[in-house]
């Protein structure tokens, strides 16, 4: 019978259940606090709007060209044009200020009118491992959505009995899901989708863990067990399909 370590347990046995309690509501504002970049622009505050590249120029000047579904975003959606004001980010906490240099059917050119920036993650690190395999009805999707809100540092599928594997088409609409999310939230640091992981190989991460919450029934309610952890820069949140994680055995280190 495996077993995990280094673990504390959290109540109730349902993710979906314990985010509409009252208590937690002051705990959701607070990480999404965290997550946004609050000393720079914020489009809902009347900054520039916000798009992804991987690549930003380096400083005030350089020009970069942006295309694919960004490009839609801007031109089709927000309408923007020429010599209008956008700000570029690449998801590892750079960003850049700068305008639409040139449109075309293939893209967009982008030229800096400052240098870039590189902001640093300061928040503590959140790796959740969820098996929602079998979730339907976009529940996957507000899931990977609310972990990239709230500064989840990374999501990993996990494979169990219950939920067996995860298509790759979903994986690609996932990481969309993340990119949205991210320009939504302001947050610099783009959350993580890690390849699906069998729930066996998280053993060694959980015993490596400082910090590690597990989803089980009858434990501890996690409002009481947060107060009393010391505090960490790295934390694990493990939660299991639907159901229960059948022959995976939780016990309190």
């Amino acid at each position: 019978m495996m077993q995990l370590q280094n673990t504390k347990l959290l109540y109730p046995p349902r993710f979906f259940s314990f985010f509409n309690r009252q208590w937690i509501k002051p705990a959701i504002f607070t990480l999404r606090a965290f997550s946004v970049a609050s000393d720079h622009s914020n489009q809902s505050r009347g900054g520039l709007p916000r798009f992804f590249s991987e690549t930003l120029p380096s400083s005030k000047g350089g020009v970069v060209r942006v295309q694919g579904d960004e490009v839609w975003h801007m031109t089709k959606v927000l309408r923007l044009n020429v010599k209008d004001r956008i700000e570029l980010f690449n998801g590892k906490g750079g960003l850049v200020e700068g305008s639409i240099e040139r449109v075309d059917r293939t893209g967009i050119d982008f030229v800096a009118t400052k240098d870039r920036i590189v902001v640093h993650p300061h928040e503590p690190q959140w790796d959740v491992y969820a098996a929602f395999g079998t979730l339907k009805g976009g529940r996957a999707d507000w899931l990977v959505e609310k972990c990239t809100e709230l500064g989840a540092s990374s999501v990993t599928p996990l494979l169990t009995g219950r939920s067996p594997s995860i298509s790759e088409n979903r994986v690609d609409r996932l990481q969309r899901v993340i990119v949205a999310a991210t320009k939504q939230c302001q947050r610099l640091h783009e959350m993580v989708l890690n390849p699906p992981m069998d729930v066996g190989s998280i053993l060694p991460i959980v015993a490596q863990s400082k910090l590690c919450f597990v989803a089980a029934a009858e434990a501890t309610p996690i409002i009481s067990t947060l107060t009393s952890s010391t505090k960490e820069s790295r934390g694990s949140l493990i939660i299991g399909p639907e159901g229960g994680t059948g022959s995976i055995r939780v016990q309190r280190a």
